[in-house]
């Protein structure tokens, strides 16, 4: 189909450039991307891609944006807090360029629906922030055999790749074969992220899908690229496909879709209490009640320390537990607590490793007690 004249001014400057042309907006054009994720990485790949004239754009999203999403996601702002992402995002790229058919995937992606969600699309991109849905699009990109654009971002680094086996390259399980245990990485809300970094990573990414379509350059196959925001340098690391991996290796055990529950942080509701965790009205008990003999700790950094706190909890932080647990009484009750009560898990099962027997973890941490307890205190 033709470019219309607004559309050939509109894209003149990809006009001009001889690996793309008329030929290659055309490309473009027709393309079909799914992006998983409208978020910190979801905002730039999208923003983008209908900028450049993606013919139909997917994004697929479950969740509602939030005050604390808007410091580096991009597609949202202030009025559209408590909205659905999808539908933020579809005005925004709406407004951004109407020529591109957005397509809102309102749904969470899980082994019900992601072939079929997958299958309408040339190209996928992961702008996910969680491991299940990460190993659930690549999985299904692998068995669809569609190429998955990947990223991923923490703190102040990034990463990105293109894994498509049917295009001579590994997958994510190449590289990461199964999942962390539950808790075992923290998430954004739990460890933080620069701003703009997702915002570098997730240009890379639609930067390598531009490429894709128009057959231009050397793509991310094979190549890990990492980035330090602190150092401000790049650097690649050489993948390569894993004759062993379960999904794209030579004799490959996983030929379905897998559910994982929530990893990276988010720990799923466990069917009986945890005996390891207490409640924030237990803890408020123990605040309440001195002659109880429990002394609480608070295992966050002194940043966030400085940002919310709990009267009456002492501060040692999980990243110098190891060095300073000897300050502690192995014989003492302690409650602990962090944000969400993934790293205060961690530090009773370091403590337990060291003798101490009478060690709980507050469940939900300062969040919880912000919300249940004292609202004055801070939520970040």
């Amino acid at each position: 189909m033709p470019l219309s004249t607004d559309e050939l001014r509109r894209y003149s400057r990809h006009l001009i450039l001889p690996e793309v042309g008329l030929d290659g907006q055309k490309k473009i054009s027709a393309a079909r991307v799914l992006c998983i994720g409208a978020g910190g990485l979801g905002s730039p790949i999208a923003l983008y891609l209908a900028a450049a004239g993606v013919g139909r754009l997917g994004i697929a999203d479950f969740d509602a944006v939030e005050f604390t999403n808007l410091q580096r996601q991009v597609l949202h702002g202030t009025p559209d807090v408590g909205r659905p992402k999808t539908d933020s995002a579809l005005d925004t790229l709406r407004r951004l360029n109407p020529n591109v058919e957005v397509v809102p995937h309102p749904v969470r992606v899980t082994s019900q629906n992601a072939l079929d969600l997958i299958a309408g699309y040339d190209i996928v991109v992961d702008g996910t922030d969680n491991f299940p849905t990460r190993y659930l699009t690549n999985d299904a990109c692998v068995l669809l055999k569609k190429p998955n654009v990947y990223g991923s971002i923490f703190r102040f680094e990034g990463q990105a790749s293109v894994f498509a086996p049917h295009l001579g390259g590994p997958c994510y399980r190449c590289l990461f074969p199964e999942p962390p245990p539950p808790g075992e990485v923290p998430s954004c809300a739990e460890a933080g992220v620069l701003g703009v970094l997702p915002g570098i990573i997730g240009c890379i990414q639609a930067t390598e899908i531009l490429k894709l379509i128009l057959g231009a350059g050397t793509p991310l196959l094979g190549r890990l690229l990492v980035f330090d925001a602190l150092e401000m340098r790049f650097r690649e690391v050489k993948l390569r496909r894993d004759p062993q991996c379960p999904l794209c290796g030579e004799k490959p055990t996983l030929t379905q879709l897998i559910d994982y529950q929530q990893f990276c942080g988010m720990k799923p509701e466990p069917a009986l209490p945890n005996p390891d965790e207490v409640t924030v009205h237990d803890l408020k008990r123990a605040l309440d009640n001195p002659g109880l003999g429990i002394r609480i700790i608070d295992v966050r950094e002194p940043d966030e320390y400085q940002i919310a706190r709990i009267d009456g909890a002492q501060l040692l932080p999980l990243s110098a537990l190891a060095q300073r647990f000897r300050e502690l009484d192995a014989g003492q009750s302690y409650y602990l607590h962090c944000k969400g009560g993934v790293r205060s898990l961690k530090a009773v099962k370091f403590l337990r490793e060291q003798g101490f027997k009478s060690v709980k973890s507050v469940k939900g941490g300062i969040l919880a007690w912000s919300e249940q307890i004292d609202r004055s205190v801070p939520k970040y």
